[in-house]
């Protein structure tokens, strides 16, 4: 485990969610994800929730997911609130704040979030919420779910951020990926209108390909950064008779989960 207490302060922290990504997929395209899985694979995890919305606010809480595992030894928590009562790791960073973004923030840094599933929209109160932890934060249409460029809209919208920040200030970039949530039917040329593994797989690939560019500017910034990179949920595609996420189905809680300095 890094020891965040020194991280925190002295690294920009890239934070992205790769928006119903399951852990079987990340898994098979390890070998086509050279951006993602550059020096190592993906880790198993549970996902703290079911679908965006509940897993996000826990992430935000700093209950990222946790270990697939029994070994008590190795859930040891990145960041952890004070006076919380639970049992904490030297290396835990601790933050005197209701969720880690307010945290970081008081610590300096500028915090950005860049949305892209509903949740993340701000066109109705709830959709707000989640945007509101941060003291930036940005959605167009052309981030969302029906756009097959989405991701690429999203890093170009990060890299006129990044282009313009200060380099002085440390960054906290949230961004939430929506090309592997559905629909991603579209990313096989010429496919029923029906998503699948297959398909998410192919989504899983693109979002790869776009999210280097988003790395090699960090690389360029004046700090190294922390990079977190896992999905919120998984989703069913028929297994057990099961559709979809929001639900208590192994293939919703298994989740892929990477940490890494650029």
């Amino acid at each position: 485990m890094m020891n965040m207490n020194e991280i925190v302060g002295t690294h920009d922290i890239l934070m992205i969610t790769l928006d119903t990504l399951r852990y079987d997929v990340a898994k098979l395209e390890e070998d086509n994800c050279p951006h993602l899985c550059a020096s190592d694979g993906w880790e198993k995890r549970h996902s703290p929730g079911s679908f965006t919305y509940a897993a996000h606010h826990a992430f935000f809480g700093g209950f990222l997911p946790t270990p697939a595992n029994t070994d008590k030894d190795s859930h040891i928590r990145l960041f952890h609130g004070k006076h919380s009562g639970f049992r904490t790791h030297p290396y835990t960073w601790l933050f005197d704040a209701p969720d880690i973004v307010s945290g970081l923030a008081q610590e300096g840094y500028r915090t950005i979030c860049i949305g892209g599933v509903i949740f993340f929209t701000k066109k109705n109160k709830l959709a707000k919420v989640l945007p509101a932890y941060f003291q930036e934060s940005y959605w167009r249409m052309t981030f969302g779910v029906t756009n097959p460029r989405s991701t690429e809209h999203q890093v170009n919208h990060a890299l006129q951020l990044l282009d313009g920040a200060d380099l002085e200030q440390r960054l906290f970039l949230f961004l939430n990926v929506s090309a592997i949530h559905g629909p991603n039917h579209y990313f096989i040329p010429n496919h029923i209108r029906k998503d699948s593994i297959e398909t998410q797989r192919a989504a899983l690939r693109y979002v790869d390909g776009e999210l280097g560019r988003l790395f090699a500017a960090f690389r360029k910034r004046k700090r190294p950064t922390l990079c977190l990179v896992f999905s919120d949920h998984g989703t069913a595609y028929g297994e057990d008779g099961y559709e979809g996420h929001r639900l208590a189905h192994e293939v919703v809680w298994n989740v892929p989960y990477r940490e890494f300095i650029l």
